[in-house]
């Protein structure tokens, strides 16, 4: 499938930027295009990686002819580029919008009229029951990628695909606890109580190979994942670092913040094809034809309950170590290494 092919990564010198090409850079891809709007990131990536394989994209995805001009003769995508970080989203809605929204409808345009065989959407779960600006834009992300998606020329496979917290990507809690432990300074923890879904990054790429190889048009893949509470996160990343007695300050929540997420709601429970480590949640496809819409439902929701971080498999501080040493930031750390969170 991969062969001689060309694959973008949007928002490529990210933390999933950089999973992909761990993963990739060796196969049988003819080039990996990044395409991003930081000039420093893509000049340290190239220093880093130094491969012919990897091509290098100066743009933004709110620009549509930037986009466009990065996907000339590009057969796969993996759209990564957003504003991901909820307090800044809620000073800064529009510009989230920008970015999340009208971004995606860029890419997807430029993916159409380009020909680009398949394209992987990457969302949150903040995008379930959104009640803040990052989570909200995220929603109509997804709202118009499915919206598109029907009405794409033969060939063209257009998907998303849904993840929890992805531990130790860059500006995530994982290094702010490790870097306040190092400089001897109190946790700062929003809600001791406050559950989070838990993925690696080998994960996030693994969803969004599986969406690739199973996907079609507007269906949203989610993985299952185990949770934690942000105590027992916290914990683990003590006795990891063997500082057991490291003081905590519990600040309160922030901006927009939940106390727990939910990677899949009810109503889309209800239609979620299980496909064993997996959910695909197809799209609803019923047309604007008004009698149709109303007359012909669904089942009933009450039976159904959402897939979120309270109700999925909760991990002990022993399993939480366990699954942060399948990182080789926290490896690193645990041995007195300094570490940057892309790796």
């Amino acid at each position: 499938m991969f062969k001689d092919k060309i694959l973008l990564i949007t928002g490529g010198t990210g933390s999933f930027g950089n999973a992909v090409l761990r993963r990739f850079l060796t196969s049988d891809l003819k080039e990996i295009r990044i395409f991003s709007r930081d000039e420093k990131k893509q000049d340290d990536m190239r220093k880093k990686y130094n491969h012919p394989k990897l091509k290098f994209y100066i743009g933004d995805v709110r620009d549509y002819q930037s986009v466009l001009n990065a996907t000339r003769c590009v057969n796969f995508i993996y759209h990564a580029a957003a504003l991901k970080q909820v307090p800044s989203c809620e000073f800064y809605p529009m510009e989230a919008v920008k970015t999340n929204v009208q971004g995606t409808e860029n890419v997807l345009e430029a993916a159409i009229v380009n020909g680009v065989s398949r394209v992987v959407c990457l969302s949150t779960d903040k995008a379930v029951y959104p009640i803040n600006a990052m989570g909200i834009s995220k929603a109509m992300m997804e709202k118009v990628i499915v919206a598109k998606s029907r009405n794409v020329p033969a060939g063209t496979m257009i998907c998303t695909t849904r993840y929890g917290n992805v531990m130790a990507s860059r500006g995530s809690v994982i290094p702010l606890f490790v870097e306040q432990v190092l400089n001897n300074k109190p946790i700062t923890i929003t809600d001791p109580n406050m559950t989070r879904f838990m993925m690696t990054l080998d994960d996030a790429v693994d969803l969004v190979l599986h969406a690739f190889e199973h996907g079609t048009n507007g269906d949203i893949f989610v993985q299952k994942a185990p949770a934690a509470t942000i105590e027992v996160l916290a914990k683990a990343i003590f006795a990891l670092m063997m500082q057991p007695e490291h003081p905590i300050n519990i600040i309160g929540t922030r901006h927009g913040e939940k106390l727990f997420e939910a990677l899949c709601s009810r109503e889309e429970m209800l239609v979620a094809e299980d496909q064993g480590g997996y959910y695909r949640i197809p799209a609803d496809n019923r047309d604007l034809n008004y009698g149709k819409y109303f007359e012909q439902g669904r089942a009933e929701l009450k039976n159904f309950e959402d897939y979120n971080s309270h109700n999925t498999q909760q991990l002990s501080i022993e399993e939480m170590m366990t699954l942060l040493r399948k990182l080789e930031y926290t490896r690193k750390i645990e041995a007195g290494e300094r570490a940057h969170p892309d790796e």
